[in-house]
């Protein structure tokens, strides 16, 4: 764990100097915020799911991972536009 010397300059030099930083973090304990997941299912017409595989493979992604980032971005853009 990190020494009682340990500040966050010290520790940008460390990363910098592309030390090992595992010393500092407590992986035991650590959480990723919003990571929290269930799943949904969603009935969709064929047209759209072929659309989906298109851009999967496109992107040499998945379909899920398509639909999550373009529900991703279009969340984000709600909000700002809410936000105006």
């Amino acid at each position: 764990m990190a020494t009682p010397e340990t500040n966050a300059d010290n520790l940008v030099e460390r990363f910098d100097a592309g030390e090992d930083m595992s010393d500092v973090f407590d992986f035991d304990r650590a959480t990723r915020p919003n990571r929290d997941t269930r799943k949904v299912n969603v009935d969709m017409p064929l047209w759209m799911i072929d659309a989906l595989d298109e851009e999967a493979a496109r992107l040499s992604i998945n379909r899920q991972a398509v639909i999550k980032v373009w529900l991703a971005e279009r969340i984000e853009a709600e909000r700002e536009r809410r936000a105006v």
